[in-house]
C-alpha cells in the first residue's frame, strides 16, 4: 500500500467532485427505502482516502451546518487541500495525512462514510480494515458508500490493464507513455476482424478510457493494486462486519435487465427470495464492471419496494427544458446531453413545467400538489410508480435536501467562493449541487471570476471590457445575460 498510495504524490489525481457520494444522494437512497437518515444539514461526513478534498471541500462550503472529515495516506494532496480550506475560511471539515491502518474511534461516528476509488485499489488487509472501519464508526441510521471494480465487466478492464502495463511501469513521462500504451493497445486489437466480438468490447471500454487524463489512467486502470470481485463476494465481506446491502448510489436506468418482467421473474425462480443472488444474476446480464454500492446496519430494516408516503419526505427537481410536442397537446422535455422525453400526460406535462421554472430549486410535494389540483395526476400507489420511473429516467430528481438558491439571478450575482477558486486554478468547478462543469473558454472563465456579488450587470461588462479590449464590446454585452443564466442553471449562483 505505501508504494501504490504515495504515487499520488507524484503524480496529482485529477481533481474532482463526485455527485454520487454527496449525503444528499445517499439520504435520498436510504429514505426510499424505509430509513431514517441523519439531516442532511447537520450531520457529520468522513471521507476515506480524500485525495486533496476536491469532493469533499465544495461539500462543506455548501453544509455548513455539517461537519466533514477526510484523510489520505499522500502527504501532498492533502496539503494542498488544507490551504484550500484556509483560503476559504472554512471551520466545518477538516482534513490529514494518515494510514487507515492506523485511525479509527478517535474519529467518532459518522452518519454518512464514503470511500470511493479505494476498495480495489488496495491490498487485501486494508479492505479489510475499510469495512471494519465502516463497523466501527457509522451511526446506528448511517449509510456507508463503498465503489469498486465488479465482476464480470471488470475482466474486460484488466485485459487492457495488462496490455497497457508492458508499456507504463511508472510515473517516468506518463504522458508519452500513456499515449504509447493507447496505441498499442489499439494496434494489437487491429489484428482481429472488423467484426469480432473481442475487438469490439475492448475496443468500447478503450474508447472510454481515452476521454480521461494520463494521471487518471494512472491511477485507476495501471494502479499497483488493482481488484475486481463479484456483487456476492463484496456483500459477504461487508456482511461479516455487520453490514447489509442497501442499494446502489443511483437507480438503475431505465433499460436496465432490472426492470424487463421476464427477466426478473427467471432470476426469482432461480434465487427465490435471496436479493444478493439475484442482484449478481442481473450483473451478469449487465456485464457490470463498476458499483456504487451503498451499505447500513445490518438490523435496519430495510424496504424493497417504494411506497407513496417516502415522496412527503424527498423533493423534486428537473433541469428538463420544454417545448411543444410531436402530437397535439404533448411536450418534450429535453435533459442537457440531448436527452428527450415526450409527454402527453396532463398531470405529468404540469409537474414537469412547475419543476422547470423552479429549477434549480427543488419543490416538495406539499408545494406541488396545490399546483397540480385537477391535472389527474395523485401521489397514491400509481402516481408514486409512475414518478420513480420519471425518476429513473432522471428527468426527475429527487433530493433530502436542497441548497439555498435564489428564486432569481440578483443585481449583484455570486457564485460560490469554492467553485471561484477551482476556477482560478483550473478549468473544472464543483457547482452546489455537488455536479462538476468545465469552463475552456477564457473569457467566461474570467466572467466567472468576477463574479463575486461586488458588481451589477453594468459594472461587469466594464471589467470584461476592460480585461478583453479586442473583442468587441457589443459582443461582450450581448453574451453577459445568458452566461448568467447558464451559471444560475448550473447551479453556481448562491442566494
Amino acid at each position: 500500500m505505501q508504494s501504490t498510495q504515495n504515487l499520488y504524490d507524484v503524480v496529482a489525481y485529477p481533481r474532482l467532485a463526485f455527485s454520487d457520494t454527496h449525503p444528499d444522494r445517499l439520504a435520498t437512497m436510504a429514505i426510499l427505502h424505509g430509513l431514517t437518515p441523519a439531516p442532511v444539514g447537520h450531520c457529520r461526513v468522513l471521507e476515506v482516502a480524500c485525495n486533496e478534498g476536491a469532493n469533499l471541500i465544495p461539500m462543506a462550503y455548501a453544509i455548513p451546518g455539517s461537519e466533514f472529515v477526510g484523510f489520505d495516506l499522500a502527504h501532498a494532496p492533502i496539503e494542498r487541500g488544507q490551504q484550500r480550506i484556509r483560503d476559504l475560511g472554512l471551520k466545518n471539515i477538516r482534513i490529514f495525512a494518515a494510514d487507515m491502518l492506523e485511525v479509527g474511534p478517535e474519529l467518532g461516528e459518522f452518519d454518512y462514510i464514503v470511500a470511493h476509488g479505494f476498495y480495489s485499489w488496495v491490498p487485501a488487509p486494508v479492505r479489510e480494515r475499510l469495512l471494519e472501519m465502516c463497523s466501527e464508526l457509522l451511526a446506528p441510521n448511517g449509510i456507508a458508500f463503498v465503489s469498486y471494480n465488479a465482476l464480470p465487466g471488470g475482466f474486460v478492464r484488466d485485459c487492457i490493464r495488462q496490455i497497457m502495463l508492458y508499456r507504463v511501469n511508472g510515473p517516468e513521462h506518463l504522458e508519452e507513455r500513456t499515449r504509447e500504451a493507447f496505441e498499442l493497445t489499439h494496434f494489437l486489437l487491429a489484428s482481429r476482424p472488423e467484426d469480432d466480438a473481442y475487438r469490439q468490447l475492448m475496443e468500447k471500454h478503450l474508447k472510454k478510457m481515452g476521454e480521461h487524463s494520463a494521471p487518471s489512467t494512472f491511477h485507476d486502470e495501471l494502479s499497483e493494486a488493482f481488484y475486481s470481485l463479484s456483487f456476492a463476494e463484496f456483500m459477504q465481506h461487508a456482511q461479516g462486519h455487520g453490514l447489509q446491502y442497501l442499494s446502489e448510489a443511483a437507480l438503475p436506468p431505465p433499460n436496465d435487465p432490472y426492470y424487463r418482467e421476464e427477466i426478473r421473474a427467471a432470476i426469482e425462480t432461480v434465487a427465490p427470495g435471496d436479493l444478493i443472488a439475484q442482484e449478481q444474476m442481473l450483473d451478469f446480464a449487465r456485464a457490470r464492471k463498476f458499483r456504487q454500492t451503498l451499505l447500513c446496519r445490518a438490523d435496519r430494516s430495510v424496504r424493497r419496494d417504494y411506497p407513496p408516503e417516502v415522496f412527503r419526505r424527498l423533493l423534486l427537481a428537473s433541469q428538463a427544458k420544454s417545448a411543444p410536442g410531436d402530437t397535439p397537446g404533448a411536450m418534450i422535455f429535453t435533459l442537457p446531453g440531448d436527452i428527450k422525453m415526450e409527454v402527453n400526460h396532463p398531470g405529468v406535462i404540469r409537474l414537469m413545467d412547475e419543476l422547470e421554472r423552479a429549477w434549480p430549486r427543488a419543490l416538495s410535494l406539499e408545494e406541488l400538489e396545490p399546483r397540480l389540483a385537477g391535472t389527474g395526476l395523485f401521489f397514491d400507489a400509481s402516481g408514486a410508480t409512475l414518478l420513480m420511473r420519471i425518476a429513473a429516467a432522471k428527468f426527475v430528481e429527487l433530493h433530502a435536501w436542497r441548497p439555498e438558491f435564489p428564486a432569481r439571478i440578483p443585481e449583484r450575482p455570486r457564485v460560490s467562493a469554492s467553485s471561484r477558486q477551482e476556477v482560478g486554478a483550473g478549468t473544472q468547478a464543483a457547482t452546489l449541487l455537488h455536479s462538476m462543469v468545465r469552463l475552456d473558454d477564457e473569457v467566461a472563465q474570467k466572467f466567472f471570476l468576477l463574479l463575486d456579488g461586488t458588481r451589477d450587470r453594468g459594472a461587469l461588462l466594464q471589467a470584461l471590457k476592460a480585461e478583453f479590449p479586442g473583442i468587441p464590446a457589443a459582443d461582450l454585452e450581448t453574451q453577459l445575460q445568458p452566461s448568467l443564466e447558464y451559471f444560475y442553471r448550473a447551479g453556481f449562483i448562491e442566494a
